[in-house]
Parts: structure tokens; sequence; C-alpha cells
């Protein structure tokens, strides 16, 4: 049975993918902010990657797949995916890194492909970058790069803001002229447990298949979620469309684990 941890599963994505995983593999996680819930499940492991070294954990529980889900400090997250690359070279073990479309975004002419050059104006993006060159320097075999866009579900952060800024009357921002593509929560979570339980190697995009205006999709995540009249703030980051989407060529999930903007969008009603 595959020994799974994943460092950052105290976060949004991190307890997601612990939920999907936990019940199929041996899953471990990590928890960082003190929280009850998490001390008193046997699976958790505290660890605060600004003062502790990843690798004695990694030394105790031998995972035999590590996924990083990690927020927080970009020196400290690079400081311990590099102590996470030297153990997976020493060891029976390899890496999911959960990266991002930003990754391309100073592109702004098309979509993104997997393996086409990285170049980005943020520093989100280059630090992501920066993670993704150290994996690709290993034999492919040692890791997933799993790129992921704006991510959607009824109980996702970016639904929860969506709501509080409704209710409180203030703007939502929108990017008229940027065009993306999106995911669910859901159905990221069943990709990346596809790629574990299949062995996957090399770059993954995983995002909704169809394309859309930023600006269209939260009208549409707005109607969906009935609400009458919200306020947009509108900015223009340039004159022109730009596009920061990625989409997949190389390797393609098989078509149930696709999804489309549409049921993306489906995606933010509660039940």
């Amino acid at each position: 049975m595959k020994k799974i941890l994943i460092i950052g599963a105290s976060g949004f994505i991190g307890n997601a993918l612990y939920k999907e995983l936990n019940s199929y593999f041996d899953t471990y996680g990590t928890y960082c902010t003190d929280n009850r819930f998490f001390e008193q499940n046997q699976k958790f492991f505290p660890y605060d990657m600004e003062l502790e070294d990843i690798s004695i954990l990694l030394d105790n529980l031998k995972p035999s797949i590590i996924i990083t889900a990690l927020r927080g400090n970009f020196n400290s997250q690079l400081d311990a995916h590099q102590r996470i690359i030297q153990w997976i070279q020493q060891n029976k073990s390899r890496l999911i890194f959960i990266s991002s479309a930003n990754v391309f975004d100073s592109f702004s002419n098309y979509p993104s492909y997997e393996y086409d050059k990285t170049l980005s104006d943020s520093v989100f993006g280059r630090f992501k970058i920066k993670i993704e060159n150290a994996l690709m320097r290993l034999p492919t075999n040692k890791y997933v790069i799993a790129r992921v866009p704006m991510v959607f579900g009824a109980t996702t952060p970016r639904i929860k803001e969506i709501k509080t800024l409704y209710d409180l009357k203030a703007p939502i921002e929108v990017f008229p002229n940027v065009i993306i593509n999106v995911t669910s929560i859901s159905k990221f979570t069943q990709q990346i447990h596809y790629i574990v339980n299949r062995n996957k190697k090399g770059i993954y995009h995983l995002g909704s298949t169809d394309l859309i205006y930023h600006l269209d999709l939260i009208k549409e995540i707005c109607d969906t979620l009935e609400l009458d009249e919200p306020i947009f703030k509108q900015v223009f980051d340039s004159n022109n469309d730009r596009y920061l989407a990625v989409l997949p060529r190389d390797n393609k999930l098989p078509k149930n684990l696709q999804t489309t903007t549409n049921e993306v969008i489906n995606s933010v009603k509660t039940n």
C-alpha cells in the first residue's frame, strides 16, 4: 500500500487531498497552527517549515509519495522543497508538487501547454518556477508537477470571498480581458488520486478543457449563487486580451477526469 505524506494538509487544498486519498492509501499529513482535531489525529504531524527540518519527519515516516501543498513564506518553502528533493534522491520516493498557472503569467498571447517554457512577471510565479526547475533536474519518475488554475467549489476560499464581498456590498474585482481556464476542488482531488494510483510522472495541466473571460466567469458564478446585482470593479491590466490558461496536450487524463467551465460553475452550488 502506498504511503503518502501531504505536507500542508491543514490548508484548504491539502486537506481536500487528504480526505480524497485517506480511504485508499496509507495517508499522513502535516499541520502548522495549533488545532485540536489535528493534534488528536494520529496521522497528522506538527511541522513548522520556518523552524524545523522536514528531513527528520521523512526519515521517520519514509513515505513513498510526498505531496506538497504548502503556503507561507516563499524562502522557507524553497528551503523545504530543497530538503525534500535531496531526500527523494536518496530514497525510494517521489514528489507531487502542486504548482500554478502563474508560471506562465508573462505569456499573454496564447494558452500554455505542459512543456512550454515558463516565464513569470509575478513573485508568486517566479517562486513556483524555481521549485519546478529544481524538480526537472531529477529523473522524470521522481516527480509530478501539477499546474493548477483558479480552484472553485462551494466551500473554496474564492467563493467564500465573493459571498463576503457581496454581503458587505463591496466590489468584486474582475479582469475583463483576461482569458482563463479553471477547475473545481472535487475534480482536482480526483485527478491527483488518478496520478497517484497510476504512478504517473512528468508535468500535468489540471484545468478545464475550455476557456472563459474572467469577467464572464465571475458573473456566471454570481448568477449560480443567486447574488442579485453584485458590484464589479473592472481591472484592466492591458489593452489587449491576455491568456492565463494551462491546457493539456502531452499528458491528457481520461475523459471522466476532464472538466469544463460549466461543470466548475455548477460546482459552486451548496447542496
